[in-house]
């Protein structure tokens, strides 16, 4: 499950960070959207701790 909420938020983190990326450019894009794969899978796992254990 952890694996799993990883993935979401990863996932989630990524749309959002390549969509505020976009309206500067394509290289902001690219750098926000890492930064929101990690930050997405900080969060998923966070919620996992908090809410479902």
């Amino acid at each position: 499950m952890e694996k799993l909420m990883g993935f979401v938020g990863a996932t989630l983190g990524s749309m959002v960070g390549w969509w505020l990326g976009m309206f500067v450019g394509i290289g902001t894009a690219v750098v926000l959207s890492v930064v929101g794969t990690g930050v997405g899978i900080w969060a998923g796992r966070w919620a996992l701790e908090r809410w479902l254990e």
